[in-house]
């Protein structure tokens, strides 16, 4: 066999991982994107009179609630009350910058990238598995699904031998 031969499945290996790390850093990509708009949401609630006009317009909302959860929402924000939201901000804020992180080195297929994902993603399993079995949604199952997923992969992936690094 040729060299070329000898090489040839290694790079489409290559080009499956690096495709496969393309798609987790796009999805860590979209869910940083939606932490921020929800920080920039809880730090928009946290002037009174914006939480008033949300708690005001919930109430007077003519929706058919069957099962009380506009009231309950409205309940529980009131319970929070404004500055509640600068804490929300701040947490959904710093998971973003986890997930921009993450995302980041694995688009630029950084080996470091590929282990810190195991360990961020992989620390919430059980936190998910929690959620799912006492609050079952599909989306929740899903995520689950989804980060399970990942971690095996990614550890799959980390523990591959790498060629040395040409300086």
């Amino acid at each position: 066999m040729t060299e070329h031969h000898l090489t040839q499945p290694t790079s489409e290996v290559e080009a499956q991982h690096s495709i496969g790390l393309r798609v987790i850093a796009i999805y860590k990509a979209v869910k940083t994107v939606c932490l921020i708009l929800v920080a920039a949401f809880a730090f928009h609630l946290d002037r009174e009179q914006n939480f008033e006009k949300l708690v005001h317009w919930l109430e007077h909302l003519s929706l058919s609630d069957s099962n009380g959860l506009r009231w309950r929402l409205v309940e529980l924000l009131q319970q929070w009350g404004p500055s509640k939201f600068v804490a929300i901000g701040l947490v959904a804020l710093a998971y973003a910058a986890i997930f921009a992180t993450e995302g980041t080195g694995l688009w630029l297929r950084k080996h470091w990238a590929e282990w810190f994902t195991v360990i961020a993603t992989g620390s919430l399993i059980p936190v998910e598995f929690y959620e799912t079995l006492h609050r079952f949604s599909w989306l929740k199952l899903g995520a689950l699904v989804a980060n399970i997923a990942i971690v095996v992969y990614l550890v799959r992936i980390a523990m591959q031998p790498r060629p040395p690094k040409v300086r």
